[in-house]
């Protein structure tokens, strides 16, 4: 704020040349030697953000008198005869409490109120006195934590999406698998329960390509070894590949689900359903009736929902899909380019698509069924923009076979 003032202020271009004006460096050189010098209680006491402004101003203004300002780094002085620097000297010692409070309210805070919506700027309008700033603090602080949640959320989904894409692009090891669970437990517990998941989704994928190797139960108890699992005694029972894959599996969709506290935390800024891959699992295992009680409760979720997540294509997860999405998958990777790149937008689909999908397979011949389907596949694709192919592919392959049952 000191720094914005200085610059607005024009207070930083007073010289006739640049090396001799007052920088951001010097209001940087303030600070520093302020949070050594002065006391806690300097800070703390008395917490007003106008009264610590310009008593560092103050400093500063003594420092121009005196010509000194010692660097905080290295024995040097940052001014020197040089510097004619006098009516700023003059301009920050004039600046008192009730000068910089309202300087602050019409160059700072309604600036940054231009970032916030229109209800937000409009309480601007009239601030003629403490208590109608009072007023909007509460108005502010909301807008802000919410803004603050939205981003948390953005950034937490784009956090799973590069571990899913690292995961993809490259073989883990014991060691890697260690590593990344330790570091991402230190940033967020629930990215490392995510990554664990993609992990020993990507050992069923080399087990079905390779069978099974001494390599593979490694890597799965390292990525277990973590977690109070009663997989791991089992995986050392040396079961054979089938038997591991459909427990690995099995715990891996465990650890996608888990995540309610996730929709717990960001609920209100975004659709979360937690049981996508148990729909998908229940319908790869043909326990048909769990999945379609799952996948309705999800479309009902999502339908008109605030966001609609995805689920990812990488090769770990097309395990758990669909045949049907799987071959529209593999057929958008063949003609359109873009999807062979595996970015964020066309390595996936939406969780609303597969949800629709995998009740359709679920779901009994009922005419009223089916045209509560086809209602809800033309919902989805008003919804889901247009260049999102694979999601309108599948949903129109839906629509096809639904039609398709009908004539029969």
């Amino acid at each position: 704020m000191l720094r914005h003032f200085i610059k607005i202020e024009r207070l930083t271009d007073c010289g006739e040349n640049k090396a001799d004006t007052l920088s951001n460096y010097h209001i940087k050189t303030v600070f520093l030697w302020a949070c050594e010098l002065e006391s806690r209680s300097w800070w703390t006491e008395d917490l007003n953000l106008v009264r610590i402004c310009v008593e560092l101003l103050q400093i500063l203004s003594v420092w121009l008198t005196e010509t000194r300002c010692q660097h905080y780094f290295i024995n040097c002085n940052l001014l020197d005869n040089s510097f004619v620097l006098g009516s700023v000297t003059s301009k920050l010692q004039s600046v008192n409490e009730q000068y910089l409070s309202t300087w602050f309210i019409n160059n700072y805070m309604v600036q940054c109120a231009q970032l916030c919506p229109v209800y937000i700027t409009r309480l601007f309008d009239d601030v003629s006195s403490s208590v109608k700033l009072q007023n909007m603090l509460p108005e502010i602080v909301s807008w802000i934590l919410n803004t603050s949640l939205d981003d948390s959320w953005r950034s937490f989904y784009f956090s799973e999406f590069i571990i899913s894409e690292n995961v993809s692009f490259r073989l883990l090891t014991p060691r890697l698998c260690t590593y990344w669970i330790n570091e991402l437990t230190k940033i967020d517990k629930r990215l490392s329960v995510y990554f664990s998941a993609v992990a020993l989704l990507q050992v069923v994928l080399i087990i079905l390509r390779n069978g099974l190797s001494d390599d593979d139960m490694a890597i799965a108890s390292a990525i277990l070894r973590h977690e109070c699992s009663s997989v791991l005694s089992l995986c050392k029972t040396k079961l054979n590949a089938s038997g591991l894959v459909a427990l690995l599996q099995k715990s891996a969709v465990e650890h996608l689900t888990h995540r309610q506290l996730v929709a717990r935390n960001f609920g209100s800024v975004a659709t979360i359903v937690t049981t996508d891959f148990e729909a998908l699992y229940a319908y790869k295992h043909s326990d048909y009736q769990r999945c379609l009680q799952l996948s309705i409760q999800n479309v009902h979720t999502l339908l008109y929902g605030v966001y609609m997540p995805n689920v990812s294509t990488y090769p770990e997860f097309i395990q758990l899909l669909d045949d049907d999405i799987v071959s529209l998958t593999a057929l958008t990777v063949i003609i359109n380019p873009k999807c062979r790149a595996y970015n964020s937008r066309y390595a996936c689909i939406s969780q609303l698509t597969v949800s629709i999908a995998v009740s359709d397979g679920s779901v009994s011949v009922e005419a009223t069924s089916l045209a509560q389907t086809l209602d809800y596949i033309e919902v989805a694709q008003r919804r889901l923009p247009c260049d999102r192919s694979l999601d309108h592919l599948t949903l129109k392959l839906v629509e096809r076979k639904i039609y398709l049952t009908t004539w029969r």
